[in-house]
C-alpha cells in the first residue's frame, strides 16, 4: 500500500477486518510481525481516533490552537533550561519561539475558523472542554488537526459526530485540502466526494482500485463476474479432461493419452473460486398497527432552556406514510422538536396531539438504559419481538447488525455504546410502531449495515421522521424535509435534492448545504 502527498484515500472493509489497526501500524502504536512502514523523513501525521480523550479545565479554544496539548510542557522546559542557565542554547530559542506562535492571532482566527465549521458558537470558545459531550469534544480535536496541516491526515469515522451542516463544511474543506487524507467512513456520499482511491481489505489482503467508493463497487462488481466466469470455464476445461481420463485410462489404445490429460490437469494454474461481494442483508419489518391519517399534530408549541426560546407557536402535522428528514444547523432544535413529538420533553405552552390508534416510539443515541443487564443479545431480541421471530430468524438479523456467532449469546451489561445502539435499533424493526422517530440511526453501522437498515425502512409500513447525517441514508429514505433554522420550521413536500434546489436563501448554512 502506498499513500502520496496530496492523494485521497478510503480505507473500507467489513467490520473487524483491520481496519483501524493498520492505522495503528501506520502511526507506529502497533509494530506489524514482518514487513515495513516506510515515512518520507519530513512528513507531518495528523490522526483522530474514533473516541476523544478526556479532557481538564483546558478550553475549546486552547484544544483547536494546541494550547491544551503543548503550552505546559514547553513552559516546563523553558523553565527547566532557564534553571540551568541554557538560555544560549538552540533547544530554548525553539521551545520560547513554538511558545510564542501557540499565543499567535492569527492562530486564534484559523482555529476560530475551524471551530465555526464544525458547529461551535462564539459562545462555545471559551467553555471548558471537558465539561462537554465526547462528540463535541471529538469536534475540537478535529478543528486541532485541521489547523495544524499535517502532511497526512488520517481520519477514522470523521464523521460519526457531526451534524449534516457540519459534515458538509468539512466534506467542502477536505476537498480542497492541500495534504493527504487517509479515512475510514461508512458515510457513502462523504467518500465519494472525496476520495481518489480506495484499498479494500479482504481476506487478510490489501486490493486497491482507482475511483470513489461507487466506482470501487462497481470494479467490485465486474472483476467478481470476470474471475467467476473464467473459474467456470476452467472447471469445464478440467472436467471434461478428467471425464476423457476416468473413461479410457483403461483402454489400452487410449492410456496413454489418459494420462497426457491427467498430467495436463496438473499443469493447469487453478484459478480460485472467487467470494461474491458482500450484499446487504433483507430484512421484512413486519406490519405495524394501522393509525390515522394524520400520524401526530403540535399546536402553538412554546418550548425554551430559560432565556433561550427554541420553538414559539410551532404548528406541525405529520401525515400517515411519510418519510420525513429533519434538517438544519446545530443548535437550531432538531433533537428538540423530536424528543417534543415523542412526548419526551415537556414544553411551556401548547399541545401535542397523537393521530388515532397512534402507537410511538423513539429512538435516541442513549438508550442503553432500556437494555436487561441480565439478559443475552438474542434474549433481548426474541422478547422485543413478542413470539412474531423463530429463533434462525432473529440470528439472521443480529448477523446483519453485526452480532455474529457466538456474540448473540453476550450479555447485554457488557455491550460497548456502539453495540447497544445497533441492539436497540433491532429492538425497535422486529417489533416496530407505526410512528417512528429516529436521531442518528445509522451512527456505529457499516455502509452495510446501513444499506440493511435502508432496505428494511423502504418497506416500512409506518411513519417515519428522522435526523441524520449520512446525505445518502436520507436521498433513499426521505420523501419530505422539514428545515429548522431560527425557530421557524419551513416544510419540502420532496426529497433531499428538491429541498437543495428550492431552499434558496438561506446565508452561510445554504453554502455548506450546496457544497455537498
Amino acid at each position: 500500500m502506498q499513500v502520496n502527498y496530496s492523494e485521497r484515500v478510503a480505507l473500507v472493509g467489513p467490520n473487524g477486518a483491520g481496519k483501524s489497526t493498520l492505522f495503528s501500524v501506520i502511526l507506529g502504536s502497533n509494530e506489524p510481525d514482518a514487513g515495513a512502514v516506510e515515512y518520507d523523513e519530513w512528513i507531518t501525521f495528523g490522526y483522530l481516533p474514533q473516541e476523544a480523550e478526556v479532557l481538564g479545565d483546558e478550553s475549546v479554544l486552547d484544544v483547536a490552537t494546541g494550547r491544551a496539548e503543548e503550552e505546559k510542557p514547553l513552559e516546563a522546559q523553558i523553565a527547566a533550561m532557564e534553571k540551568a542557565g541554557e538560555t544560549d542554547s538552540t533547544d530554548y530559542h525553539i521551545a520560547t519561539d513554538r511558545l510564542e506562535k501557540l499565543h499567535d492571532p492569527k492562530l486564534d482566527a484559523r482555529a476560530k475558523r475551524m471551530l465555526k465549521g464544525l458547529g461551535y458558537k462564539e459562545t462555545d470558545f471559551f467553555r471548558k472542554a471537558g465539561e462537554m459531550s465526547g462528540g463535541w469534544i471529538m469536534r475540537a480535536h478535529l478543528a486541532r488537526l485541521l489547523v495544524m496541516e499535517p502532511d497526512l491526515l488520517l481520519l477514522d469515522e470523521p464523521t460519526n459526530h457531526l451534524d449534516l451542516v457540519s459534515l458538509l463544511w468539512l466534506q467542502k474543506y477536505l476537498r480542497s485540502y492541500s495534504g493527504g487524507v487517509l479515512l475510514i467512513s461508512h458515510d457513502r456520499e462523504f467518500m465519494d466526494a472525496i476520495v481518489e482511491t480506495v484499498y479494500e481489505i479482504s481476506e487478510q489482503r490489501l486490493n486497491s482500485f482507482k475511483g470513489n467508493y461507487t466506482d470501487y463497487l462497481a470494479q467490485c462488481e465486474a472483476n467478481y463476474l470476470q474471475q467467476s466466469a473464467a473459474y467456470k470455464n476452467q472447471q469445464k476445461e478440467i472436467a471434461g479432461l478428467q471425464e476423457f481420463a476416468d473413461r479410457f485410462r483403461q483402454v489400452a489404445s487410449k492410456a496413454s493419452q489418459a494420462q497426457s490429460k491427467l498430467k495436463q490437469i496438473d499443469r493447469i494454474k487453478k484459478i480460485e473460486k472467487p467470494l461474491a461481494p458482500r450484499k446487504p442483508f433483507r430484512f421484512q419489518i413486519p406490519e405495524p398497527p394501522r393509525g390515522g391519517q394524520r400520524a401526530i399534530s403540535l399546536h402553538g408549541i412554546h418550548m425554551a432552556y430559560g432565556d433561550h426560546q427554541v420553538y414559539k407557536g410551532l404548528d406541525l402535522n405529520i401525515e400517515r406514510g411519510e418519510r420525513t428528514v429533519l434538517v438544519g444547523p446545530n443548535g437550531a432544535g432538531k433533537s428538540t422538536l423530536l424528543k417534543i413529538l415523542a412526548g419526551e420533553l415537556e414544553f411551556q405552552k401548547g399541545e401535542r396531539d397523537p393521530g388515532h390508534n397512534a402507537v410511538v416510539s423513539y429512538f435516541s443515541q442513549h438508550r442503553s438504559a432500556t437494555l436487561d443487564a441480565t439478559k443475552t443479545v438474542l434474549e433481548e431480541v426474541l422478547s422485543a419481538s413478542h413470539g412474531t421471530l423463530r429463533e434462525d430468524e432473529a440470528r439472521g438479523v443480529l448477523g446483519s447488525f453485526l452480532f455474529r456467532k457466538d456474540e448473540v449469546y453476550k450479555k447485554t451489561g457488557v455491550l460497548s455504546g456502539g453495540e447497544k445502539t445497533r441492539l436497540n435499533l433491532i429492538k425497535f424493526l422486529v417489533d416496530p410502531p407505526n410512528l417512528l422517530l429516529m436521531d442518528e440511526p445509522t451512527t456505529h453501522l457499516d455502509i452495510l449495515t446501513v444499506e440493511s437498515l435502508i432496505l428494511a425502512l423502504d418497506k416500512y409500513a409506518g411513519t417515519l421522521v428522522f435526523i441524520s447525517h449520512d446525505v445518502h441514508f436520507i436521498r433513499k429514505l426521505a420523501t419530505k424535509v422539514l428545515h429548522i433554522n431560527d425557530g421557524a420550521v419551513r416544510a419540502y413536500p420532496g426529497g433531499y435534492d428538491y429541498f437543495l434546489e428550492k431552499s434558496g436563501g438561506f446565508g452561510n448554512e445554504r453554502a455548506a448545504l450546496t457544497a455537498g
